[in-house]
């Protein structure tokens, strides 16, 4: 694991946008060949799967997938391999991880059927902390 921190340098500019596309499929690789790892420092078998977590971490990548400026995609390669970086050293308490990996957008649905009392502030709450 200390060789991917160590080898995980910001890239410069890609040329075009398959060079982008390129690189986002690189990190992807990189994210999932790290997820028995992350599960065996943040003890996360019991509440996920790595299948789950390989969904939850291509999610993240696809809601970008409209983007076409290959400055910008390298931009949101940054703010992903700091995301990484901060995962991989530790930098994040459990809860963190499974707040926004594993719950995440689901636990606003679970809360609105169950909990119709809920005000709208802590629903707007919920959803800016977890969407």
């Amino acid at each position: 694991m200390a060789h991917l921190i160590r080898n995980l340098k910001v890239p410069p500019n890609s040329a075009s946008l398959e060079e982008a596309r390129k690189r986002t499929f690189e990190f992807f690789r990189m994210a999932c060949r790290s997820i028995p790892s992350v599960m065996d420092i943040y003890n996360l078998q019991d509440v996920v799967t790595p299948s789950e977590l390989r969904s939850s971490v291509a999610a993240q990548i696809r809601k970008n997938a409209h983007v076409t400026n290959p400055k910008v995609i390298d931009m949101l390669l940054f703010k992903g391999m700091e995301e990484f970086r901060n995962v991989v050293e530790h930098s994040k308490q459990r809860h963190h991880i499974i707040g926004q990996y594993v719950v995440g957008k689901g636990l606003v649905q679970d809360l609105e059927p169950k909990d119709e009392g809920i005000s709208n502030f802590l629903k707007n709450f919920y959803k800016s902390n977890y969407a």
